[in-house]
Order: structure tokens, then sequence, then C-alpha cells
């Protein structure tokens, strides 16, 4: 079937057609960015996306859940914090989901280089099961000349994301009596501690996604969200690496205490293992109370709890069904209490209060084992088929309330805070009076102080009278005046600047390796020219958004090019596929062996609808020598 009827894409200047990707594997994955279960479906698709690079296309069709996710640009800041690297369709009426019989989120539809329709897969999907797939198919339609290797370039928005101070930030945590905020930079994979009125203190992490262990410069997070503070240690969801690490203020250091960084994809309850050999499921929070650390596993909706002392974790409550039924904390039968991807914690001492987000409710769980979970707010008691499917934005008594995916919670003076996360708001529960009310923001997206208007808040932190707040897609931290009308204000973070972009990676020669074997004569300035023709396909152009970038490289001790002008990879600004670059010569006269990367990018037509990178690789010995007949190496290839 078509994947034609979407609103606006994402990643691509133009609509794609299956027709247009013609030779090429696709996968069609459609989903929704409040799904955590399509959430851990990203990273297995961009595994198997850099495994394939020139056999395979995703395409992201959004179809969405909630109100809030209809609209593009709440998709394409999803797009740009989940890192997703493939076209994304936004399938606001669902128009492409009904045609191919969604019926949930995720499903992965395979359509095969003939333009067929080969595989179905119905929730989360792992990269082995896909590779294995992918392994037995390729050879085939390679066989039988079906298949298309070109690779193809897409227009991606995290390539044009602004280098703020914060990137996405999830969760906060103030803490008055040492004066610090820990703000969990979900989007630059990092922790940041400042002051409370935002003098940077302390970065924890690269800034690059990774699991490392060791010192604040050395150690690395994925994602991370909920943060709890104990003493000298601070305790952190590393979400995307399927941990819980500590960081040791003493010692300067980040450990693992729980995880193993595989995911956990056995959704029933979980007894209590050895924390460090038990695998998680996307940790979105943590309360800690005494040597009991409380833990908001999103991925298999439940609470666990780890016991500090013993370093043990298990399931606390939920039988691991996304659903909002109240009952006892956990059972070994399906009578007991279910959740839907909790992700927010707050706490009197006596209760866990949970945003429980695809239920766009708020829960409350009992500390003590002795009590039941009860649902504060929430549509629990509505049928099961409409309960996580009845949301809205409705302020009043408790029972007859409606939020729309709330993300964090927090909790003073008999109130709980809600950041009412896809109506922009942030809402006080009264616990006495049994109603709930905005104090802050507009149903509309903005970033204004007066009147204060957010833009998809996710995290809430209490102290000292004042609300913090994560401001998640204005890549701010918000600060609410409770005992002063609600005035809100915007902290100014002094002296924190973004990370340094990582290390570049390493060339990958996708393309034909072409030999040569030239005697040259230098020019004037003794450099080696070399006069590159590209023969494009016939109605194709470069790409004048991109630059021509090109590397050299030589085998072996050599004297003829200079050493700190190789490897380097250079970009030429020019839209001509005949084109001259000039490597420096050390010496005037001799032989070496040199290879030339060249990577260019060009488009099928002028509307750029489909572009697709080249690269051709020249290799072989150039002799040097005044007395040559040839002035340049005269390099070509015929793009197909």
């Amino acid at each position: 079937p078509p994947i034609s009827g979407g609103l606006d894409w994402i990643n691509s200047k133009q609509p794609l057609e299956i027709e247009d990707l013609r030779g090429k594997f696709v996968i069609l994955d459609f989903w929704t960015y409040c799904c955590i279960n399509c959430i851990q479906t990203l990273p297995e698709l961009k595994k198997l996306e850099k495994a394939y690079p020139n056999e395979l296309v995703v395409i992201g069709v959004h179809a969405p859940k909630f109100f809030g996710e209809r609209d593009t640009e709440n998709i394409r800041e999803a797009v740009v914090r989940y890192e997703v690297e493939h076209p994304v369709v936004n399938d606001a009426n669902t128009v492409i989901a009904k045609r191919y019989g969604v019926k949930g989120w995720p499903t992965l539809y395979v359509i095969d280089p003939q333009g067929y329709l080969v595989a179905t897969h119905y929730g989360e999907a792992t990269f082995n099961m896909l590779d294995s797939f992918m392994k037995r198919a390729i050879p085939r339609y390679r066989r039988n000349g079906a298949l298309d290797s070109t690779p193809l370039h897409f227009d991606l928005e995290i390539n044009k994301a602004p280098a703020t101070p914060l990137r996405y930030p999830g969760k906060v945590l103030a803490d008055r009596g040492s004066d610090r905020l820990f703000i969990a930079d979900s989007g630059y994979h990092r922790i940041v501690i400042t002051s409370l009125d935002g003098k940077l203190l302390e970065v924890i992490g690269t800034g690059q996604p990774g699991a490392d262990n060791g010192s604040y410069s050395d150690a690395s997070f994925s994602s991370p969200q909920g943060m709890a503070l104990q003493g000298n240690s601070l305790y952190v969801a590393d979400t995307n690496n399927h941990m819980i690490r500590r960081v040791d203020f003493k010692a300067r250091r980040v450990s693992t205490i729980a995880g193993t960084g595989e995911q956990l994809r056995q959704y029933g309850p979980v007894p209590a293992r050895r924390a460090k050999s038990q695998r998680l499921a996307s940790p979105w929070d943590l309360y800690l109370q005494g040597d009991n650390l409380f833990v908001a596993m999103a991925g298999v909706h439940q609470i666990w709890r780890m016991s500090l002392d013993r370093g043990r974790i298990g399931t606390y409550a939920g039988n691991g069904v996304e659903d909002i039924v109240d009952g006892p904390l956990v059972t070994r039968s399906n009578d007991s209490s279910s959740f839907a991807q909790p992700s927010g914690f707050a706490s009197d001492g006596q209760l866990l209060f949970v945003a429980d987000s695809e239920g766009s409710a708020i829960r409350a769980v009992p500390i003590s084992t002795n009590g039941q979970v009860v649902t504060v707010l929430g549509p629990n008691r509505l049928k099961k088929e409409m309960r996580l499917f009845t949301y809205g934005d409705r302020d009043g008594p408790l029972p007859a309330s409606l939020l729309q995916h709330p993300i964090g919670v927090a909790f003073s003076n008999n109130r709980i805070f809600v950041a009412d996360t896809y109506n922009n708001k942030i809402k006080a529960i009264d616990l006495r009076t049994r109603q709930i009310r905005t104090i802050a923001g507009t149903p509309a997206p903005g970033n204004e102080d007066s009147p204060a208007r957010f833009d998809e808040p996710a995290g809430l932190s209490f102290a000292g009278g004042k609300l913090y707040v994560a401001d998640t897609n204005n890549h701010a931290i918000r600060i609410i005046d409770v005992a002063d009308k609600g005035q809100v204000s915007t902290l100014e973070l002094q002296g924190l600047e973004p990370p340094e972009p990582g290390a570049e990676e390493k060339p990958v020669v996708l393309g034909p390796r072409i030999k040569f074997n030239r005697a040259v004569r230098p020019n004037r300035k003794n450099e080696l020219e070399v006069d590159v023709r590209l023969e494009l396909p016939s109605g194709s152009q470069l790409n004048r958004d991109l630059p021509i970038s090109y590397r050299t490289s030589t085998v072996g001790k050599q004297e003829l090019f200079n050493e700190k002008d190789i490897g380097k990879r250079i970009e030429i600004k020019d839209s001509n596929p005949t084109f001259r670059i000039r490597v420096p010569l050390q010496e005037e006269k001799g032989k070496a062996p040199l290879r030339i990367t060249i990577t260019f990018f060009y488009c099928e037509s002028e509307s750029k609808a489909i572009c697709k990178i080249g690269n051709v690789t020249f290799e072989g010995l150039v002799a040097v020598d005044s007395q040559a007949k040839q002035e340049s190496l005269q390099l070509a290839h015929q793009v197909r």
C-alpha cells in the first residue's frame, strides 16, 4: 500500500513513496513518541540502519495517540530528542496506519526491493531478530539484481539543532540544604549541577552517549532522567542504558549499581535479585527513603525497589500489564495493581505519588507493604478499552478532571504538583479539597514568563517555596514562586556550555575502488594537482547545499607527501561535477602509493526529494617528476 496521506515529512525535504525507494528494503515503523515500547525500539532500528546503510531505509510513520502528538513541531522535537536519523511522516489522521491495518504501537512492516510487503512484526523488535531476517533476505535480492546499494542521504533535523547550554532536560532535583540544583541534561547525556540561582558547579559526563564508569570527565550516560540524593551520593536513572548509576561526590566518580546494560524484556513480576546482574527496562525516575531506592520502571510498567545495603532489586508494585488498575502491590496472579508507563515520583513520606503517563493518571503507592495502590486522578473506573485512551485538559473536582500524559510530579504541604506535559501546563492537586487547578501555562506551547508558557515540561522539584521545572522542549529550567502568586521566571545558567562534539567517525569507503598508475609533474607551488570528473546519472546534479569532501592517505613509509597534510578531511564548496584538488608535496621528485577517497552528494532532481551519497576511492602509485608529460592526475568515475 502507498504511504501517501500524511500531513508533513520530517528528515526529508519532500514526501516519499514506496516507488521512490525501489531497490531498497524498507521498514515502516508505526510509532508514537509517547510510547515507551516505541522509544525502546528506536535504538534497535538505529543499529540495523548502521549495519545495512546501503540496503535499508527505515520510514517512521508517526500515528499519534494523544492530541499533542498530532502537531508536526512536537514530532520534530521528539525526532531530535530521540536522535532519529530516518524520514518520519506525520500521519496525524492515521490515514496510513488504517491503510496498513495497524492496531497498536509499535508495528513494523517490511517491504522488499521489488515493492512487495514481505514481513510484519507487532510490538517491540530487537536488532538480532531484524538482522537475522536481513541476512537471510539480502543475498536472494542481490543475486536477482533487484537490490540497489547506492547510499541515500536525508535532510536530518538533528543537524539543524542549535547548540544550547541544555538540550531537552528531562528531570530536576532541587536541594535547599546544600543550595544545589541537579539537572538531567538528557539530550546531552550528562548531569549538570548548579546552585539554586544558576551558577555552574559541576558537569558530570562526557556529553556523548555511553555507559562508561570513572571520573566526572570520563564517565558517560545515555539520556539520564530521574535522580535521588543521599549524603555524598547522587543516584541516577540512566534510562537508555537500562542502568542505575551512582555519583560519589567524595571520590568524584561514577559507578553502576544496577543493570547490565541490556533491556529487560520480561513483563511479569521479577523477584528481588542481585542488582548488577539484573536487566532493567528504561528506569525513568527514582525516590529514596532510608535504604530503599524506588524505581519507576517505565519499560515494564512497574514500580521496583532496590535495597542499597543488600544490592538487590526487584518488582515492588505492578503486574506488568499496561493498564490503570488499583489493588494489591504485586501478587503471583494478575489481580494485583497495574500501571501504564510510570515516569515520575514524589512522596509525603507515607505514599509514593506516581505520574502514570500513558494512563494520564496520578497514582498513590504505599511505601509500607501493607497497603494497596489507589488512583488519585485518572480514568481507572472506565471500561478497560477506554482507560488508556481517556485524556484531556480539565480542572476541578478530581473524579471529573483530565490530564494529558503527565511525566513529572512534586509534593509540598498536602499538594501534588503535576507537570501536565502534553497540555504544556503545571497544575496542583489539593489533597484536602480533592480539586486540581492550573497554576501556570497555557494549552499552546511557548517560552514566556509572563504570561507563563511552557513546551512539554517533564520534570518537577520543590524546594524553599519554589517549584523548579524542566521545560524540556525549551531547553530551559523555569522557576515558579508558589508563595508569590505563582510568578514564573527562567533560570539563568551561568558558565554552562554545550559539550564538545564527539570524535569524528572514521571514514567508511562505501563506493568502488579505481586503480591508477600515473606519472605527473608538480605545479609551481610543488603540489600534485588532481582533476576529478564525476559522471552523474542523467537528470542528476550535485547538491549545492552540501560540500564535496576528500581524504588523502598513503601506505607505509614515504617522503613524497607532507605527512601533516595526509589524512585530513577537506571540503570543497563546488557544485560542478568536474573539479580540482591539490595535494602538497614534500619533495619535487619521487614515487609513493596514494589513496584519495571522495564523498559527494547528488540529487535526482532540483526538488531534492531523493538525494544520495556518492563515494569513490582512487588508489595507486604516483610518480612525480618535473620531466613528466602529464600536468595533473586525471581521475574519473561514472556514478551508477
